[in-house]
């Protein structure tokens, strides 16, 4: 199993709950995957370096987890298709 980093960025819009409850849901499906979920990390609302999407400030949270190499792909597609999220990446750390 790989480790890996999933940093993602929410609509500024949303109530923190509702960002909660998404972070939770994207923890469940990479569960669901055969994933570890090994810690969440919950940053708030943060305001960017830059504008993205006509936007200032959203919503991070970073989950860091184990998992099999073709896990990462289920999730990205659904993240890369809802409109809560602004932006989402994977890392390799080490």
């Amino acid at each position: 199993m790989r480790a890996y980093e999933l940093m993602t960025i929410f609509r500024p819009e949303m109530a923190e709950t509702e960002v909660r409850n998404e972070v939770t849901t994207i923890e469940q499906a990479l569960a669901a995957g055969g994933a570890e979920i090994k810690a969440t990390d919950f940053w708030g609302k943060r305001r960017f370096a830059y504008e993205i999407d006509h936007l200032n400030e959203g919503y991070y949270a970073v989950v860091t987890f184990q998992a099999e190499a073709g896990v990462t792909s289920d999730v990205d597609r659904a993240l890369s298709l809802s409109d809560n999220v602004i932006r989402h990446k994977f890392f390799r750390p080490e």
